[in-house]
């Protein structure tokens, strides 16, 4: 660990995905010594786009650009500056062989009128017992996250869409899920909004994303690339961690050939594999964080001659119509993302291991969805032109009945060693795009964030 191979900085930043880009064009902008270690053979993460035959399509599923905290959105916006289009959103929810407004709740005259009349029922005797619970002083919290779908939005909207839906893609009983998350994160409808949308009056739920950006060329990689340009150079890549040691004051981390020796360490890597990396860390710590659960992604990419669909992106609950759970068109969010007059699909399948995406070639699952998306008339098999798979290993977080415990053992573990957690995996939260950078900024201005 001497001579050319060992690397003396002031900040090691274990992660160049977006958090990881992030926090060092911050701290490099603070005037901090940093380098960066990538497994991978280029930064971006999960926000990693790839382009072929003139399709271009992200590699941990689609995203936008948009954000409450306006703050964030200006620099994101920033950092794009020219190489940037803006887009309307246009996204529905597919039920019953229709295309229903989203929300489900903002879309309800789109049901067949005796579940539009489930649902409404459903939905207003949902907020009588809440008020009435509230005016008694007798709120009794969820216990779980399927709790909370039928407490919030009554039985008709659950068992129509809201559970389907979440079953398929979190791939967990939701009564063994946490309800701690979700408050804040899901907008609760106003009882007039779902009171006008069933009466036909065009109500708009999630207005926060009810206009959104996206990069003209480059997919969403290309905002990753524009935020690390000034950092490049500090970012070394194929460098896949092996050990993180404390040496005294600071820290050797290894890929087992090149030690990297800092004063300041900062993890953006899944905390699982930074636990892998340490050495004497104790059973309960290590059964804590195999006790986080997590699921997979795998994205199938169409390109398809001719157009698409005029939406953003469709919901996928109902079980038979595949394993996909959201399906995307990039074509729609750039003009770059696709050749003149031709379209793009992507098709986001989550899975855990054992399950069918899990278990399935990449070929088997193309062909999988592409069948299910001719038979609702999303496309011709004959119009396809180009098809890819791509898996992320780490997609969503999964809160568990045992998550609160979990992490707290693991990150005051690991935090006890100096080993500063940021961003969707190391902090094990889910985080959105604009939350990774919002949890890097108050790092930087040593703010505790507001999860």
């Amino acid at each position: 660990m001497h001579g050319a191979n060992l690397i003396p900085v002031t900040t090691v930043i274990l992660g160049a995905g977006l958090t990881g880009c992030t926090l060092a064009r911050l701290l490099a902008e603070a005037g901090e010594e940093v380098t960066v270690l990538e497994a991978e053979a280029r930064p971006g993460g999960l926000c990693r786009s790839v382009t072929a035959d003139g399709f271009t399509f992200d590699l941990g599923g689609s995203h936008i650009v948009f954000s409450r905290d306006l703050e964030v959105l200006a620099w994101m916006q920033e950092q794009l500056d020219a190489n940037r289009e803006e887009r309307h959103r246009e996204t529905k929810c597919w039920y019953r062989g229709a295309y229903v407004h989203y929300p489900f709740e903002n879309g309800l005259f789109d049901l067949p009128p005796e579940d539009r009349f489930r649902c409404l029922d459903g939905f207003v005797r949902a907020v009588l017992a809440s008020n009435l619970a509230a005016a008694e002083g007798d709120v009794t919290p969820p216990h779980d996250f399927l709790d909370w779908i039928r407490q919030t939005f009554g039985d008709g909207i659950a068992d129509c869409y809201l559970v389907p839906y979440n079953e398929k893609i979190w791939k967990y009983p939701l009564d063994r899920m946490s309800a701690h998350w979700v408050d804040g994160r899901v907008p609760r409808p106003p009882l007039e909004d779902v009171l006008s949308a069933a009466c036909g009056l065009q109500t708009e739920g999630y207005a926060h994303q009810a206009v959104f950006s996206y990069p003209a060329l480059g997919g969403i990689e290309a905002l990753v690339q524009a935020i690390a340009a000034p950092v490049r150079d500090r970012i070394r890549c194929g460098f896949r961690v092996a050990s993180v040691r404390r040496e005294g004051n600071g820290f050797l981390v290894s890929d087992g050939e090149t030690t990297v020796a800092a004063d300041r360490c900062i993890s953006t890597i899944p905390v699982q594999a930074l636990l892998g990396a340490l050495v004497a860390v104790p059973v309960g710590v290590l059964d804590a964080g195999e006790r986080l659960v997590h699921n997979s992604v795998a994205c199938v990419f169409i390109g398809l001659r001719g157009p698409v669909p005029p939406y953003s992106w469709v919901y996928l609950a109902a079980p038979e119509l595949g394993f996909a759970n959201r399906i995307s068109f990039p074509s729609n969010y750039s003009t770059g993302t696709a050749p003149p007059g031709c379209g793009s699909v992507l098709a986001e399948c989550t899975y855990r291991p054992g399950d069918p995406p899990a278990t399935m070639d990449d070929q088997a699952l193309i062909d999988h969805v592409v069948d299910h998306l001719e038979e609702m008339g999303i496309l011709r098999r004959e119009d396809v032109i180009y098809t890819g798979c791509a898996r992320q290993p780490y997609a969503y977080v999964v809160y568990d009945l045992d998550y609160l415990e979990s992490i707290r053992s693991v990150r005051d573990h690991v935090e006890g060693r100096g080993i500063e957690l940021v961003g969707r995996f190391a902090e094990f939260e889910y985080l959105n795009m604009d939350g990774c950078i919002r949890h890097a900024l108050d790092h930087v201005r040593g703010r505790e964030p507001c999860t």
